[in-house]
């Protein structure tokens, strides 16, 4: 790379790039063109089937227009809020079973869930070589690591390309179970390689997933509410339908036939990037700024300033974006955000950051009013806070670092991943996905290069 750093041919293709890349909005409308995959009302294009997720947040008239509900999240047809409360109301953590449930389809009785539980946690170690491949990794982002680790498994997998049943199940635990680990170890090293005191904890087989990764992290630091409300990060991310970006990376890879490794490793790459699995990091940078700037956090005058100033492109980043608000698909309602305020308002109280709480449902609030009222009439959705708004603070507050955020993302949704990666390879009529671009560029002849500028 050094040598391309300032190079004259370097810099000359670049400069071409604006006018051979550019493509004028009107060509999409003009050839009817999907863009984004996403129709003309902003509902996602239907390109596929699936029984893993179902992602609601509208429905439709007899006419084909929408109309907004309060936001939906189906694992295998059954509510993630059934879900989540059923675990609640026994006071028990809830992820192993969503694992359980999103791999086989159905829900496990209490032997089976106690089997399963005790079966991923005695899985979670490592192999001896890859922690120290882990800890000789030189980097600053640990998705990175993360991705690379994958790819490295597939050198200690027996089978690594038999796609049997079996054998998927196989590697999708295997993958559920050292996820956790990967995250803490990659943390840790990264902090060991800026100086810092390298702390390896070994996974314990008698604590969940949620307490196993924060007891890598950090030992025996935290608390029983710290565990529950990191169980329900990890439940309400699990999975979310066929059509969000990650996960469809790894059904278009997994179509070709390729191996499990390979397919996650594409789909980690689709989560890192900001505007995926990153958005939450940018929310939590947007929030320290308005957190400095609204000096009284009670005051919806104040509130409302700054908020409008952000839509008007004058404060923080100047994109006229509030990170944390809107969503593709919920309209009134993310049932993520409801389930993780409600136990987050609770760690708050825990944690002594009830008024850093009440600031942040008010600049929800706020921040829906104030889009509808500036945006309202050229937009023809509702907007709800999505999971970003919250996850990050609930993160905090627990004393995670955040560059392991969306690494945390990563560690839920391999559950979803690694179930539609089955689906996809079990379709009774295999088909490799292969959408259609449209070409856009104008015929022009051949020079020849005696004859070219």
């Amino acid at each position: 790379m050094e040598r391309l750093n300032n190079n004259p041919i370097v810099n000359r293709i670049a400069g071409t790039v604006t006018n051979s890349c550019s493509i004028e909005n009107e060509l999409f409308q003009k050839h009817n063109v999907k863009r984004g995959l996403r129709n003309e009302d902003h509902t996602g294009v239907v390109v596929g089937l699936t029984k893993v997720g179902d992602v609601v947040g509208y429905e439709r008239n007899e006419d084909g227009s929408t109309y907004p509900i309060p936001g939906r999240l189906m694992y295998r047809g059954i509510s993630l809020e059934d879900i989540v409360r059923g675990a609640q109301k026994e006071n028990r953590l809830g992820f192993e079973e969503v694992v359980y449930l999103i791999l086989s389809g159905n829900l496990p009785n209490k032997q089976e869930l106690s089997d399963f539980s005790s079966l991923l946690s005695k899985t979670m170690d490592l192999n001896p070589k890859i922690v120290m491949h882990i800890l000789d990794l030189v980097g600053n982002d640990i998705m990175n690591y993360l991705s690379r680790c994958v790819l490295e498994l597939y050198t200690f997998d027996e089978n690594p390309d038999d796609t049997a049943a079996e054998n998927l199940i196989k590697q999708s635990l295997n993958l559920v179970a050292t996820f956790p680990t990967i995250v803490a170890y990659a943390h840790n090293a990264l902090r060991h390689s800026k100086g810092l005191s390298l702390h390896i904890r070994h996974p314990q087989p008698n604590l969940s997933l949620a307490e196993n990764f924060l007891y890598m992290m950090k030992g025996h630091h935290y608390t029983p509410l710290d565990v529950k409300i990191l169980d329900l990060a990890l439940m309400v991310h699990a999975d979310h339908g066929g059509g969000n970006n990650s996960t469809f990376t790894v059904r278009v890879t997994s179509s070709t036939g390729t191996d499990t490794y390979s397919a996650i490793a594409a789909g980690i790459g689709s989560l890192k990037g900001r505007l995926h699995g990153g958005a939450n990091l940018k929310v939590v940078d947007m929030l320290r700024n308005i957190k400095k700037n609204v000096k009284d956090w009670t005051s919806v005058e104040e509130v409302d300033e700054y908020i409008l100033k952000i839509l008007n492109k004058e404060a923080y980043d100047k994109t006229g974006l509030f990170y944390g608000m809107g969503h593709a698909i919920y309209t009134i309602s993310d049932p993520r955000t409801v389930l993780l305020k409600e136990m987050a308002r609770d760690l708050a109280r825990e944690k002594g950051r009830e008024a850093e709480f009440n600031f942040m449902s008010l600049l929800e609030e706020r921040a829906i009013y104030n889009f509808m009222e500036k945006k309202g009439k050229n937009v023809n959705k509702q907007v709800c806070a999505n999971v970003d708004f919250y996850s990050g603070f609930v993160y905090d507050m627990i004393g995670l670092p955040q560059e392991i955020f969306t690494p945390l993302f990563a560690m839920a949704r391999i559950v979803g991943w690694a179930a539609h990666r089955i689906e996809e390879l079990n379709f009774k009529q295999k088909r490799i996905i292969r959408p259609a671009y449209k070409n856009a560029a104008d015929i022009r002849d051949y020079t020849p290069i005696n004859n070219r500028q």
